[in-house]
């Protein structure tokens, strides 16, 4: 595996940052992924690759190289001929997509419930008082970090690889869309107030309380979804 050296650079007319020191290949694919979650580059946009590879401090080749592991985890779609685009899903997709993904997290919190130790309860805790923090900042890049780092803990703490490989796979798809559907401030406070109640649930080990609070979050992630899909101006900030 190829290391690399770079330096951030200011004043970059796309905003997107130059990619630092760590192993090149990793490191372009999260500064990507990264980029697509966060809206910097958004659905549809089509993925011009001198102009990355100028503004990340790269080659072709590591470029290509994420663009293929995007491409597999369903971020972007590569054409023959016409290079790569963010994907964009369609309202049947979004609508599919998170009730399947509500099903999943239902599961994994009803097994959680049974298996989670002491050790990986307590590391949940500590992560809700960070996004509450981040909460308290406004700093919704940070406080998505560690609200999916919670799903992906209570996903973990279920033991079932099976799940883990499937809850995985969906929910890469599905980044840029729970990222965008706390856009509203009253949507970003319900989420909170139903993570206090998921940690609720897993110190009473009640799984299925746990199973339906999850099940109903995420569709209530999908019906805000919708309505910034249906209706961008929705999604505006209300900062």
């Amino acid at each position: 595996m190829q290391n690399f050296e770079e330096t951030t650079t200011e004043g970059s007319a796309s905003g997107i940052p130059r990619v630092e020191r760590l192993r090149l290949h990793d490191t372009v694919v999260e500064h990507l992924r990264k980029l697509i979650i966060e809206g910097v580059l958004s659905p549809g946009v089509k993925l011009n690759e001198r102009e990355l590879c100028e503004t990340l401090g790269i080659s072709r080749t590591p470029l290509r190289e994420a663009f293929k592991v995007l491409a597999a985890e369903g971020l972007i779609d590569i054409a023959p001929n016409r290079g790569a685009t963010v994907a964009r899903m369609t309202e049947k997709e979004i609508w599919e997509t998170f009730e399947l993904m509500s099903a999943l997290e239902a599961f994994s919190g009803e097994l959680a419930a049974q298996r989670i130790t002491p050790v990986e309860l307590a590391e949940i805790k500590a992560l809700h008082y960070a996004m509450l923090a981040c909460r308290a900042q406004n700093d919704l890049p940070g406080y998505y970090s560690r609200n999916q780092a919670i799903h992906d803990r209570i996903n973990e703490a279920a033991r079932n690889g099976a799940l883990r490989q499937t809850y995985m796979s969906i929910n890469r798809r599905l980044m840029a869309l729970r990222f965008r559907s706390n856009f509203r401030t009253d949507k970003w406070d319900r989420a909170i107030e139903e993570h206090e109640e998921m940690i609720d649930a897993l110190e009473k080990r009640d799984g299925k309380r746990l199973g339906e609070i999850l099940r109903q979050h995420l569709l209530e992630k999908r019906d805000a979804v919708m309505q910034i899909h249906t209706d961008p101006l929705i999604g505006a900030r209300n900062d």
